[in-house]
């Protein structure tokens, strides 16, 4: 009877992990199904915001994901993530992607797969004007990030006497910096930029040239998706050759605005991480 049991078991675990193997391969999931869902921001300006005409989602971002939804045949579906929920939402397979201007990171990499890198920026703050000039001057003070973010991590690490308050997502710090309620928000130059760039009184704030880390971004699919994984890959550097990818970064980081010398590069990276080697 154990015997039995033990082996009913196995083969109960053996079916589990063919139903996980199969499970896995979203881009034929996806092109059966005729739509790939992304997970986007809907409140980070120039990456992931809600038109104000349209009421649609539109960005950086969301850009990708129609190129890759486009290059597969599919219909492009949008949710809406937050930096807290994108990671849990893909696990779970609400999504099939995740395009929120996400860090890739060791830890991450723990729990998701990334594409290659496809927006490379660093971390800085926004503070009242003329305020802050080191690093130090924000020590002790009340930081503003998004709750779930790689800017959080950073900046505790990076001002570890500084009481950083996470909210849901940046507009609101930034609302909390206006209302002085803290003293700055911290999170990618890029998404900095972008929120300045549409606040009605941004003469009242800055940028200063203080920067804590490198922000590397990648698009997150589901541990060993590869087939996933290696198509995205794949349409993303064919973007970049054809010249796709420099028309979606001069759309929402072009001269005519703030962000256009903040943004890094719009560059497909190939390179490894240090801790993908």
């Amino acid at each position: 009877m154990k015997r039995t049991a033990v082996w009913l078991m196995a083969v109960l675990f053996f079916v589990a992990l063919c139903g996980a193997a199969a499970a896995a391969d979203t881009l034929a999931d996806a092109k059966k199904k005729g739509v790939f869902v992304c997970g986007v921001k809907d409140s980070t300006p120039g990456f992931g915001y809600i038109d104000e005409k349209s009421r649609d989602i539109v960005g950086y971002d969301v850009d990708f994901c129609r190129a890759i939804a486009k290059k597969m045949g599919v219909r492009l579906e949008l949710k809406p993530v937050t930096s807290a929920s994108r990671i849990p939402q893909l696990i779970a397979g609400n999504i099939d992607m995740i395009a929120a201007t996400m860090t890739k990171t060791a830890d991450r990499a723990k729990q998701i797969d990334f594409s290659y890198t496809y927006f490379f920026t660093g971390q800085k703050f926004i503070t009242r004007k003329g305020e802050v000039k080191k690093l130090q001057d924000l020590a002790g003070k009340r930081i503003g990030t998004a709750k779930g973010s790689t800017s959080e991590q950073n900046a505790k690490k990076a001002l570890p006497t500084a009481t950083i308050l996470s909210f849901d997502d940046y507009p609101q710090a930034f609302l909390a910096l206006q209302q002085g309620k803290v003293a700055a928000v911290t999170t990618d130059e890029s998404i900095l930029a972008n929120i300045l760039d549409k606040a009605p009184d941004k003469t009242k704030y800055e940028i200063p040239d203080i920067q804590i880390s490198d922000e590397p971004y990648g698009l997150g699919m589901r541990k060993g998706d590869k087939n996933l994984v290696d198509f995205v890959n794949k349409t993303i550097v064919e973007m970049e050759k054809k010249g796709e990818a420099k028309k979606i970064f001069d759309k929402w980081f072009g001269p005519k605005g703030m962000a256009f010398h903040m943004a890094r590069t719009f560059k497909i990276t190939t390179k490894k991480e240090p801790w993908e080697k």
